[in-house]
């Protein structure tokens, strides 16, 4: 649920939107407000910062200690200064954050569109030789309310990293990165309009970023033209790829500002709306990686033993040679259950004897979840034969790279790397609409949409 914070600790409850009507909102009326909204983004001043290579970052989840300090160090105006502030015994890292905005704002480090807009953006990238565009929008979302779900999730989410994020947007009020939001969109409306409006200009922000991955922005403020997307946005179904945490704490965040105004919202305040990437899923475009496991054990693990106990459930192959062990793991992943694993210097492929038996053994979960790999990883390996705690996610650690994980385990006899396919759209589809949800870590949308590319301020905070 989308919690409702207090004055108490733990103030971000998870879950999904409510369901109901606000007292403060009129029923009908909520019911007509459209899911998307042009808005005025705040941008960097180009006059100031000069190269926009230097001031944005990756989403803040997947910036590693190591990545944060080369930020800081890149440029005084780097968004991570705001996003993922460094800890000090001097200072409280939140306010901090909220200061260097408010200034940035003053001294016209940022400045502010004049009209509302609907940000065109497009990403260029490479992954696995094959070149590949990403082509998309970036708009404001309606939250999700009581009876009138914006949006359908597909992860379960952490704690302490949605307080994370409530603290900083308290100090902020801005929405500083985007939900990544997958649609349908079968009448193709966002390339229609990218083709016949932005097709031919010059985008107003270029970037390639650290990865080489081209990024592109273009406005678009023609009224007319904001109204056909808001309306065609309306009857899209409407999923998260990606800012499940961002998300939730937005919810968590409308609703303390709705308390404090004890009803009287009318629904239209900033604070109803969050910043969102939306794209389809046209497959030429849309690449998700898997996430893969890290396994740091107490104790050096009994190899002879684990495959003996491995044997009840999988048929298990092992390889001498690594490009031959991610070739059979991703060709298998088409058809079968398949999970990769590296201990003591030796590839094995633990193959899914019979997903029948998944029937017996992951009974407290819906059909749609125990078909996930991620789900035969965390029964068949971790709790029954590892007998590990599926709530104790500190002995885990989670990367998309599968080789910065073999290096892991070549560095420590302790540690075991398990390898996952990618899941497929339609599992994410099929989840999120059957109300449950995935383990957390279970999909990597690439390339991620960069920060600081554009801010959506609060205008009456």
């Amino acid at each position: 649920m989308c919690g409702l914070p207090s004055s108490q600790v733990n103030p971000i409850r998870s879950g999904v939107p409510r369901r109901g009507i606000s007292n403060g909102v009129n029923k009908d009326v909520f019911n007509f407000m459209s899911k998307t909204k042009a808005f005025k983004a705040v941008v960097y001043n180009a006059k100031i910062i000069g190269d926009f290579n230097q001031v944005v970052c990756p989403p803040y989840d997947v910036i590693s200690s190591q990545a944060q300090d080369m930020l800081h160090e890149r440029s005084m105006h780097n968004f991570i200064h705001i996003l993922l502030a460094k800890d000090s015994p001097l200072d409280d890292k939140y306010h901090r954050a909220g200061a260097i905005f408010s200034s940035w704002l003053q001294e016209r480090v940022f400045i502010q569109d004049e009209q509302p807009a609907v940000y065109f953006y497009s990403q260029q990238y490479i992954i696995r030789g094959e070149k590949k565009t990403r082509l998309g929008f970036i708009s404001l979302l309606r939250l999700g309310d009581e009876k009138s779900s914006a949006v359908f999730g597909h992860e379960n989410t952490h704690q302490a990293a949605k307080l994370d994020r409530f603290k900083l947007l308290k100090q902020v009020k801005a929405n500083l990165s985007t939900i990544f939001i997958i649609i349908l969109d079968k009448n193709r409306i966002i390339q229609r309009i990218f083709q016949r409006q932005l097709g031919e200009q010059k985008p107003f922000i270029e970037v390639i970023d650290d990865e080489k991955t081209v990024h592109k922005l273009w406005r678009l403020n023609d009224p007319a033209i904001l109204k056909t997307i808001e309306s065609s946005m309306n009857s899209e179904d409407m999923f998260i790829a990606d800012g499940h945490h961002r998300y939730e704490v937005s919810c968590a965040y409308r609703d303390l500002e709705r308390e404090k105004l004890k009803g009287d919202f009318t629904g239209e305040e900033d604070f109803n709306y969050c910043l969102a990437y939306f794209t389809n899923t046209d497959y030429r475009g849309l690449s998700i990686l898997p996430i893969h496991r890290l396994l740091k054990l107490d104790a050096r693990l009994d190899l002879n033993d684990f495959m003996a106990k491995c044997k009840e459930y999988f048929d298990i192959d092992q390889l001498k040679d690594r490009t031959r062990f991610f070739f059979l793991l991703e060709k298998a992943g088409c058809s079968e259950h398949l999970l990769g694993l590296y201990v003591d210097k030796k590839y094995f492929l633990l193959r899914l004897k019979n997903v029948k038996m998944l029937d017996k053994l992951i009974v407290d979960k819906p059909k749609e979840y125990r078909s996930l790999d991620v789900a035969i990883l965390n029964y068949l390996v971790f709790k029954n034969i590892l007998k590990l705690d599926l709530n104790d996610s500190t002995a885990i650690k989670y990367s998309p790279d599968p080789y910065a994980l073999i290096d892991e385990v070549d560095t420590d006899p302790l540690n075991v790397a398990f390898f996952l396919n990618p899941v497929k759209i339609q599992q994410i589809i099929d989840i999120a609409t059957s109300g449950n949800k995935m383990p957390p870590k279970s999909t990597y949308f690439y390339p991620k949409v960069l920060s600081g590319l554009l801010v959506n301020k609060f205008e009456k905070e």
